[in-house]
């Protein structure tokens, strides 16, 4: 873990980055919350098993690590998880890369899991709960 302070980590520049990388997740788990059938047919139609379930674990990554996410709370585990996700996303339902569309689809999300592993390397900076978990600690173990 990099235990060094640098300025850009003091800011609210992290905390926007993480907001930013946050949105598609949150936005994309309301939407698959309001259209379940939708989704539930893309599963199907891209051949892969157990669509409900697929479902339900999607909303609970996109959705949850996406608030988990801007809040700044257990950040660099969430990012990992959502980079990881967003590798499988990739390959799993935007694999044909002759097709134009789709091919923009696999590079935004390796692009998204870029950024996110530099949330997984830098942290979660100033604001956000990880910060404020970790001040508290250190003003208890002064006290003590």
């Amino acid at each position: 873990m990099n235990t060094t302070t640098n300025t850009a980590n003091t800011t609210a520049i992290p905390a926007i980055g993480r907001i930013l990388l946050a949105a598609i997740f949150v936005i994309s788990g309301i939407g698959k919350i309001a259209a379940p059938a939708a989704t539930i047919g893309y599963i199907q139609a891209m051949g892969l098993p157990f669509a409900t379930l697929g479902l339900a674990i999607a909303v609970i990554v996109e959705l949850g690590g996406g608030v988990l996410l801007a809040l700044g709370y257990k950040t660099r585990l969430v990012a990992a998880v959502l980079a990881a996700f967003s590798v499988v996303t990739a390959i799993a339902f935007h694999g044909a890369i002759g097709d134009q569309n789709q091919f923009i689809h696999l590079l935004k999300n390796f692009a998204m899991a870029g950024g996110l592993l530099q949330v997984v390397a830098f942290g979660a900076g100033a604001f956000s709960i990880d910060n404020r978990t970790v001040r508290t600690a250190q003003r208890v173990q002064r006290a003590a």
